[in-house]
């Protein structure tokens, strides 16, 4: 929406150190972006061959990365944020751990990663949300809203994604921890943004509890397309 020297950096990194795993990059470009950074996704359309910037066609965050999960061809889907707070350098060990047979592999701040530049109030918050949905959901991933993940591509299709806004980040693990994915994860820190502002507000955080308390109690059947 507003990145330019960051979506620069994380596209530089992501290829220099993994020149051969990367199929594609797609950038999803919001149609109410700026048009600094429509500039600069072009500008890395014609440095490399493989970054591939799209128009979203649903609304909000969440439908963005909808559509670009329709369209990945690589056999796996590296979900990430385009403003530094997921730090390119961990693309690589993603990758490496989710070839020990992962279907799922999703960074974590809570195990020794940290967190730089981030609320106080929302530190303690978010610590206190993420004991209570491990409990909830049984698992000891330790951090469940940080989407910096890598998937298998034929899950994020199996999947019936249904949240458009923020929430869609946290329906990213939920769903697959309740139909028995093997999931495992890597520590990964957090930086805030250094350009542009987050179309997150605070009070949208908790409507990630809708979204786990919907998910936790559906059935099955009703997660996937097929």
């Amino acid at each position: 929406m507003n990145e330019t020297f960051s979506l620069e950096e994380t596209t530089r990194v992501i290829l220099e150190e993994n020149p051969s795993d990367i199929k594609e990059i797609l950038i999803v470009l919001s149609t109410r972006g700026t048009p600094e950074c429509a500039a600069m996704a072009q500008s890395l359309k014609e440095r490399y061959s493989v970054v591939k910037p799209i128009i979203q066609k649903r609304g909000f965050v969440g439908g963005a990365i909808r559509d670009a999960f329709e369209v990945v061809l690589g056999d796996y889907v590296i979900l990430m944020a385009s403003d530094l707070e997921t730090d390119p350098h961990a693309v690589v060990r993603l990758i490496t751990k989710a070839r020990e047979g992962y279907d799922i592999v999703t960074a974590t701040r809570w195990t020794g990663a940290g967190f730089t530049g981030y609320s106080p109030v929302k530190y303690i918050l978010n610590k206190i949300f993420q004991l209570f949905f491990r409990a909830l959901y049984g698992t000891s991933l330790t951090d469940l809203t940080y989407a910096f993940r890598i998937f298998r591509t034929d899950i994020v299709r199996r999947i019936r994604w249904e949240e458009l806004r923020h929430p869609f980040l946290f329906e990213t693990i939920v769903k697959p921890l309740r139909l028995g994915y093997k999931i495992s994860e890597i520590p990964a820190a957090w930086s805030a943004r250094k350009e542009g502002e987050s179309q997150n507000t605070f009070w949208r955080n908790f409507e990630y509890f809708r979204t786990g308390f919907k998910v936790r109690f559906a059935s099955l059947a009703s997660l996937t397309n097929y």
